[in-house]
């Protein structure tokens, strides 16, 4: 990629291609696998700022800012239609696997998937750091699977849909939260390319991953914002207004402007009065 090889979207991109499809399946992903559905079993949208946490480090987070920056094409009004054309399904099913969450619930024990659901964002956050670490880890697929055959327990199935439309309005915030987390990228991108150091925020944002399983297993307060806290610090610590100009190519213009000038053709010559 041209900005940053993202371990994690260099991958989807080998699979899927460019552009909006990369993004999409990047943003699209923690549905796919689990990852979300796991979480709102896990409670961790029981607060606003739980919603932003998820929003911004799931579906939002430094693949998705390395896609925007690196690999989306066309003007700005452009970028901003393809990332509505993802973002506009994304919220929406999103809402719909809110709703499906008690129907799981009925028959898994919480306690026991919410460890599996802590250990799937430590899975990612550990794949977003390092590629040669993410290839030796289980897909987060696989680890939501175990974990919910570890925590299954048919005798309590009940077929239940989320009377509470609150369940709802919390998993569409926290897609919304990542859609416009990508609308920011976009709508800033040209100043954002010269002056974000982006391998620098994702090692931010795998840090910031791993302390959400934190809150998650009740080792932090779910209302002491920490992930986000470190989020807002390595966002500071990105920036990197040098970074671009340092790694600018210079033209063979300016490269001309630095060479010495040629001697003097009369410079060897000896002054007549010498």
């Amino acid at each position: 990629m041209s900005v940053s090889k993202h371990p994690v979207a260099v991958r989807l991109e080998q699979q899927v291609g460019k552009g909006t499809r990369l993004l999409a399946t990047v943003m699209c992903l923690p549905l796919v696998d689990g990852i979300f559905p796991a979480l709102v079993l896990a409670g961790a949208l029981s607060t606003t700022l739980g919603i932003i946490e998820v929003g911004l480090l799931v579906f939002g987070g430094s693949a998705t800012l390395a896609v925007v920056l690196a690999e989306m094409e066309g003007t700005r009004r452009e970028q901003i239609q393809s990332i509505l054309l993802v973002g506009v399904p994304l919220v929406v099913v999103a809402g719909v696997e809110a709703a499906l969450a008690p129907t799981i619930a009925n028959m898994l024990d919480i306690p026991t998937f919410e460890r599996f659901a802590a250990l799937v964002i430590l899975a990612i956050a550990a794949k977003t750091a390092s590629a040669t670490v993410g290839e030796y880890l289980p897909s987060p697929g696989v680890i939501v699977g175990l974990g919910l055959v570890a925590s299954f327990q048919p005798n309590s199935f009940e077929l239940a849909f989320s009377a509470n439309p609150e369940v709802v309005l919390r998993g569409m915030a926290a897609a919304g939260a990542g859609v416009t987390f990508a609308l920011g990228a976009a709508l800033f991108g040209p100043w954002l390319r010269g002056n974000v150091d982006i391998d620098r925020f994702r090692f931010g944002s795998a840090v910031a991953l791993g302390v959400l399983p934190l809150s998650i297993l009740g080792l932090i307060e779910a209302n002491v914002p920490l992930a986000l806290a470190v989020l807002a610090v390595t966002s500071l610590l990105s920036l990197d207004p040098q970074g671009a100009v340092d790694s600018m190519p210079v033209d063979d213009e300016n490269a001309d402007e630095t060479e010495e000038p040629p001697a003097d053709p009369g410079a060897n010559e000896q002054a007549p009065w010498l």
